[in-house]
């Protein structure tokens, strides 16, 4: 093999695929971009007497005009790419991203169950759910989530003491028993 079949194999391994949606993420970064820059004056302060890389407004702003420079950049970019009309499907690719939104959604229904169901039940069943939802359908990866999820209960509550409001039918438990599980459960 020569060398320039190794370089040809190689700039396969690094170039980046354009994805034409991408032109939608530009858009999206440069507005907020913007929209944030236009809040700095009424968002941060400037403190009289100090030096300028001192202020509380100094790092909000460098940061922000990083992202409008950079948004402005990555929608430049993206619509120049985008003129030469290859790649993906626009709305296909905006619909892979949606996907992310669904788990954002598991973990929503997560923290609506737990004051309702308790920790350590919500907990167990949610990683059995997610588990069956990753498509692992045997019971050794079943058994492994429900022990997973109960580990992450006892170091959350017992080990590390992070106080969890306790559910709402631990209030028809017995005094001793209802404590034990607010305070470890």
């Amino acid at each position: 093999m020569d060398t320039s079949d190794t370089k040809r194999d190689i700039s396969k391994l690094v170039e980046a695929r354009h994805h034409r949606a991408e032109i939608i993420f530009g858009v999206a970064s440069f507005a907020i971009a913007l929209a944030l820059l236009s809040q700095v004056g009424n968002q941060t302060t400037w403190a009289d007497g100090e030096p300028w890389v001192k202020q509380p407004a100094f790092w909000p702003l460098v940061s922000i005009v990083g992202m409008t420079l950079f948004g402005a950049l990555e929608l430049f970019f993206s619509w120049r790419r985008n003129s030469t009309g290859r790649g993906d499907s626009i709305p296909a690719e905006v619909l892979f991203w949606t996907r992310a939104i669904e788990f954002a959604l598991w973990f929503m229904a997560y923290v609506w169950a737990v004051p309702l169901a308790g920790y350590l039940p919500v907990t167990v069943v949610f990683c059995i759910l997610l588990t069956l939802r990753l498509g692992y359908r045997g019971a050794r990866p079943l058994l492994w989530a429900a022990v997973i999820g109960a580990a992450t209960v006892v170091v959350f509550k017992s080990l590390l003491s992070v106080k969890i409001p306790g559910a709402l039918w631990y209030d028809y438990l017995p005094d001793g028993l209802r404590n034990i599980m607010i305070l470890y459960f």
